[in-house]
């Protein structure tokens, strides 16, 4: 039998290495104010999340119609998940960059 390597046993890490590198490289270079942009980007997210549910469920009830109330209250439940996601998003948002202002007004 041959013998696989073992650094083919890292090539599925590969994809979630190079996504995690901007950020850690980001905080790194840039410091505390990197670390608030990265607190920027992800109340941009947030808020594009719950656009985009919400326009999802506007979009289900202009072109669906008139649904019956069980798929009506599925769509519903539906946005309500993805916008409490969203707040979350936000909110830890708001915590990285009061993380990195603190950091700043203290250590900087």
């Amino acid at each position: 039998m041959r013998r696989q390597s073992e650094s083919l046993l890292l090539l599925p890490l590969l994809p979630i290495f190079l996504i995690g590198m901007f950020p850690m490289l980001l905080i790194g270079l840039l410091g505390f104010a990197g670390l608030a942009l990265f607190g920027v980007l992800l109340i941009c997210v947030g808020l594009s999340s719950g656009l985009e549910a919400h326009a999802d469920f506007n979009r289900n009830v202009i072109v669906g119609g008139h649904a019956r109330g069980t798929e009506r209250a599925t769509q519903a439940s539906d946005m309500h998940a993805a916008t409490r996601l969203a707040l979350r998003l936000e909110a830890a948002g708001v915590g990285v960059i009061v993380a990195a202002v603190l950091g700043f007004l203290y250590l900087g």
